[in-house]
C-alpha cells in the first residue's frame, strides 16, 4: 500500500483557547508557502508582538505579516465581512499588504442578524447564560447547519445577494421581535453595506481547496491555524460551554478541503498555567489571590473582548485529553516565565470523581467532569525571571524540571518553549529527550 506524502501540519489550542497559537503560528509561517485558518469566527483572536509592534487579529490568520506567504480562510470559517473589511484597513493603514489573502467561496457570513439573535439569546438565558461573546458565532454556524445560510460566493452576485438578505430578514425579523422584543432590521440599509464589502472583499475569493491541494501537490508546507481551543470543541469540549465548531486537529480536512492522508503533524499549543473565558466547569481554577496574581502577570485579558480571563494551575488530566483526541505529534508550551514569581507550582495530575475514584482520564459523562476534584502534585518554582533566556539550557533548574514533567507524564514531545512576547523568546526544548536527565537531577 503507498501512502501519500503529508506536508500539512495543524497547529491547534490544547486548552480553553487563548494559549498563544498566534505567536507560534506567526513564529512558524515565514517556513510554510500556505497558512490556513480552518474554522471559528471573530470571536477569537490573535495577538502578535513583531519587534515594537503589536498586531491583534480577529480573522486575518497570523501569517498574513510575511510577504509572499498565502494566508486562507478556509470554508469552515463563518466571515463577519464588516470586521474583516476593517482589519484590512487597519492592515494597510500600518503598511502592510494583504495580497496574500485568499478567501474561501464557501465560507458563511456573519450578518447583523446573527449579532442580534446572539446577543437577545445570551442575555434571556440569564443565570443559564453559555457565555458567548455575543459577535453573532453561533447563530452564523446554526443557518449554515439549517441549510439557511449566506455564504462568500453570494457576494460574488449582487442580485443574489440583495435576494437572500430579504428573504432572511422576513424570518429574522419576526425571531427577533416575537421572542426578544427587538425592532425589525432595515433589509435595504443591510443590503448596501454588504454591497459595500463585497465590491472590498470580491478580488480575494477563490476555490481554497484547490488552492491548499495544488500547493501540497507541489510539495510546498501548509500550516492549518485553528481557533479557540480544544476543550471549546462543539463534539469533544466541555459541552454546553463549548463554541460552535470544531477547533481539533481533525476539523483542519474539513474546514480546508483537504484529505486526512496530507496532514503530517499536529503541534497542540498549551500555557504553561491554564485560563478560561466565559461560564463552565474549571477543576484546577487557582484561588482568587492566585488567579489575580496570574492575569496581572499574564496580561490575561481578552484579544477581542477584552474581559478578564478565569485563572488556573496545569491541567495534566485535560492536557492528555487534548493529545488523545488530537493525535499531538509535539507540544509548545508557552507563558513559563509567568510563573517565574511562584514558589511552589501545584500541577493538577488526576481528578476525583464523585464515587471517590481516581482518574488521570478526562470524564466521558458532564456530571462527572462538573464535579471533578483536582488531584494536585506540587512542583519546586525557580523564582527568578527567565525572560532573558534564549536557549533551553539558560533557564533555572527548576524551570527545565517543569518542562521536563509535563513531557514525561504526557508522553508528548514539548518542542518549543516561550518565555516573554517576542519571537526571539521563543526556546527550542527537546523536553522529551531530556526529561529522564533532568528529572534525575531533581
Amino acid at each position: 500500500m503507498s501512502t501519500t506524502p503529508a506536508t500539512a501540519t495543524v497547529v491547534v489550542g490544547a486548552q480553553w483557547g487563548d494559549e498563544g497559537k498566534g505567536k507560534i503560528v506567526d513564529l512558524l509561517a515565514e517556513s510554510f508557502a500556505v497558512v490556513a485558518r480552518y474554522q471559528g469566527g471573530n470571536n477569537a483572536g490573535h495577538t502578535v508582538q513583531v519587534g515594537e509592534e503589536t498586531f491583534k487579529f480577529r480573522l486575518l490568520p497570523s501569517g498574513i505579516l510575511f510577504p509572499g506567504v498565502m494566508c486562507v480562510l478556509g470554508n469552515g470559517v463563518v466571515l463577519d465581512p464588516e470586521v474583516l473589511c476593517e482589519e484590512l484597513d487597519e492592515l494597510e493603514a500600518r503598511g502592510r499588504s494583504a495580497a496574500g489573502l485568499r478567501i474561501s467561496g464557501n465560507a458563511h457570513l456573519v450578518m447583523p442578524w446573527h449579532r442580534a439573535l446572539d446577543q437577545a439569546s445570551e442575555v434571556h438565558l440569564g443565570a443559564l447564560q453559555i457565555g458567548t461573546t455575543r459577535r453573532g458565532i453561533g447563530p452564523a454556524y446554526a443557518d449554515k447547519a439549517a441549510r439557511v445560510g449566506i455564504r462568500v460566493q453570494d457576494l460574488l452576485d449582487t442580485k443574489i445577494l440583495r435576494e437572500k438578505i430579504a428573504t432572511a430578514l422576513e424570518l429574522k425579523n419576526e425571531q427577533l421581535g416575537f421572542l426578544y422584543g427587538i425592532g425589525r432590521l432595515d433589509a435595504e440599509s443591510i443590503q448596501a453595506s454588504a454591497v459595500r464589502h463585497a465590491e472590498r472583499l470580491a478580488p480575494f475569493i477563490s476555490d481554497v481547496s484547490l488552492l491548499v491541494n495544488d500547493a501540497l501537490d507541489r510539495g510546498e508546507c501548509v500550516l492549518c491555524e485553528g481557533a479557540q481551543g480544544t476543550l471549546l470543541d462543539l463534539d469533544h469540549g466541555t459541552y454546553p460551554f463549548v463554541t460552535s465548531s470544531n477547533p481539533i486537529a481533525g476539523a483542519a480536512c474539513v474546514g480546508l478541503g483537504i484529505g486526512p492522508t496530507r496532514i503530517g503533524a499536529v503541534a497542540g499549543v498549551a500555557k504553561a498555567y491554564l485560563t478560561r473565558v466565559g461560564e463552565g466547569p474549571f477543576p484546577s481554577e487557582a484561588g482568587p489571590d492566585a488567579s489575580l496574581a496570574l492575569r496581572e502577570a499574564g496580561g490575561e485579558f481578552g484579544t477581542v473582548t477584552g474581559r478578564p480571563r478565569r485563572c488556573g494551575w496545569l491541567d495534566l488530566v485535560g492536557l492528555r485529553y487534548a493529545s488523545r483526541v488530537n493525535g499531538f505529534t509535539e507540544l509548545v508550551l508557552t507563558k513559563l516565565d509567568v510563573l517565574s514569581a511562584v514558589e511552589e507550582i501545584p500541577v493538577c495530575v488526576a481528578y476525583k470523581l464523585r464515587d471517590g475514584s481516581v482518574s488521570e482520564h478526562f470524564p466521558a459523562h458532564q456530571s462527572d467532569f462538573h464535579h471533578a476534584e483536582p488531584v494536585w502534585e506540587t512542583l519546586e518554582g525557580w523564582g527568578e525571571p527567565i525572560d532573558g533566556a534564549r536557549t533551553f539550557g539558560d533557564l533555572p533548574g527548576a524551570a527545565q524540571r517543569y518542562v521536563a514533567f509535563v513531557a514525561e507524564r504526557l508522553g508528548v514531545r514539548v518542542g518549543l518553549v516561550s518565555v516573554g512576547p517576542r519571537r526571539d523568546q521563543v526556546l527550542t526544548a527537546e523536553a522529551s529527550t531530556t526529561a529522564a536527565r533532568v528529572l534525575a537531577s531533581t
